[in-house]
């Protein structure tokens, strides 16, 4: 699938969840980097990591088989929602020429093998804005990515609002 032409786009690959901090995030990368420019010189990629049923629900032994297509057809429901609200965000910006992907697994895993998949120059991260405990607990996609990733990483953190 992928050539080397010497006109071809580089790929900027996205990852969106259903966070305030993604979508803040796809918002700021179509700003300044596609809505700018009249032929936009990156292809675009949005990537939704979906949780596995069984990460979701955290548990195993009598009563999972019930429960586990149940939490999976819900995780898919919120990945479906997850894509479409991400490329609403980019129709209003006349954004249209957009590959959308819906990978199952852990985010830190799904971004890097997708970094290479598509030979991507920039993936883009919202920043969740964890204190230092809730990030050494959760572990932060964005710092597993800046260390891991076979590309720029682009961070993109909301202004603070004033209260």
């Amino acid at each position: 699938m992928a050539t080397t032409s010497s006109d071809e786009k580089q790929v900027m690959i996205v990852a969106v969840d259903d966070s305030e901090h993604s979508s803040y995030a796809l918002q700021w990368t179509l700003d300044h980097f596609f809505t700018t420019l009249p032929n936009p010189i990156f292809k675009l990629v949005l990537l939704h990591a979906k949780p596995s049923a069984t990460s979701a629900v955290g548990l195993a032994g009598p009563g999972a088989a019930e429960v586990l297509p149940i939490v999976d057809s819900d995780l898919r429901k919120i990945a479906a929602r997850v894509v479409d609200n991400a490329k609403q965000i980019c129709s209003k910006r006349s954004v249209t020429d957009v590959i959308t992907e819906v990978v199952e697994g852990d985010p830190r895993n799904v971004l890097c093998d997708a970094v290479e998949k598509y030979h991507a120059s920039i993936l883009v991260v919202g920043s969740h804005g964890y204190g230092a405990i809730k990030r050494a607990v959760l572990g932060s996609v964005s710092d597993y990515c800046a260390h891991h990733a076979h590309c720029t990483v682009m961070i993109v953190k909301r202004p603070k609002t004033k209260h």
